[in-house]
């Protein structure tokens, strides 16, 4: 049975987008935390293999140490994956009604993929800058377990976690590895965001795949592409973040990646490559499912 308009429905088509790449950001974190928790200890100790390091974190903290930082992953998913998918489509939207095109999947004409890589882009950058306070919280919860017990904050909650990096640090900590975090998330959203849809296209209209196929397919696409495009800016991230009050740090994102080239050479930047694309590929694609099934039930009840 269909709902009708909503009251306000020019409101709520302009926060449609948001409030559903949120709403799916959340629930598909609640899958993948785990995966986010061993990509970040790899990240800091690279010469520990997955299933050690895994079997180090299970013996640590039990099952409770996968979900440490699930707190901030959610303060994450409501700023920064709020703000990238919600952003790139509403961008794309309005580019294709300028264009008097109709929205992807539709069958007839799209917008050309330098222009969806541009609002990619875009929208990755908004987003970061939003969220990187929660990226910040999530490296320091993470990273926490790594410590000697009597060195450990035991942070509660993301909250916390910043209202400590607030009072020890100051405020202009909070957006520590920002530069990086922005960076990543334009590499990652260019590459992901675009090549879902174009994917999509080509597979649904291309190749006359079915609308569930499609979408398959080109998650698993984009997920790819996005974990390629975007493991040294976070490799870089991670290490700027991770480091805890009173730690040596670089001093910038740029110090870093020298360093690390001249100390390790570049294959250093994509280590954790297969648990790193574990944990993003999934967690894109999985975005994706819940995204269309989302816009379904909308239309499913005229929402």
């Amino acid at each position: 049975k269909k709902l009708g308009a909503m009251p306000g429905s020019t409101v709520w088509e302009a926060a449609k987008p948001f409030v559903n790449g949120g709403t799916a950001a959340t629930l598909g974190i609640i899958v993948m935390n785990p995966v986010d928790v061993l990509k970040t200890n790899l990240q800091l100790a690279p010469r520990s293999g997955a299933w050690a390091m895994m079997q180090t974190i299970a013996q640590r903290d039990g099952v409770r140490g996968f979900y440490v930082g699930l707190s901030a992953q959610f303060l994450r998913a409501w700023t920064y994956q709020t703000a990238r998918l919600g952003v790139y489509r509403s961008l794309t939207n309005h580019l294709e009604q300028q264009l008097n095109q109709p929205p992807p999947g539709s069958g007839h004409s799209v917008l050309p993929l330098w222009q969806r890589a541009g609002c990619g882009l875009a929208a990755g950058a908004l987003g970061a800058f939003v969220g990187t306070p929660a990226e910040l919280a999530i490296i320091r919860m993470q990273s926490d377990q790594r410590l000697p017990l009597q060195q450990r904050h035991h942070y509660r909650n993301a909250v916390q976690a910043l209202r400590q990096v607030l009072r020890e640090e100051g405020a202009r900590n909070l957006w520590r590895g920002s530069a990086p975090t922005v960076v990543r998330a334009m590499a990652l959203n260019c590459g992901a965001l675009a090549s879902y849809d174009q994917t999509k296209d080509a597979l649904q209209h291309g190749l006359s795949w079915s609308p569930r196929a499609a979408v398959l397919g080109a998650s698993l696409v984009s997920g790819v592409v996005g974990a390629v495009f975007s493991l040294p800016f976070d490799y870089i991230k991670t290490q700027i973040q991770g480091v805890q009050s009173g730690q040596v740090a670089f001093r910038t994102p740029w110090q870093c990646a020298r360093v690390t080239l001249q100390q390790h050479g570049p294959l250093r930047f994509y280590v954790g490559l297969p648990t790193y694309s574990m944990r993003i590929a999934p967690m894109i694609a999985l975005t994706w499912w819940l995204l269309e099934g989302i816009k379904t039930l909308e239309t499913t009840y005229g929402l």
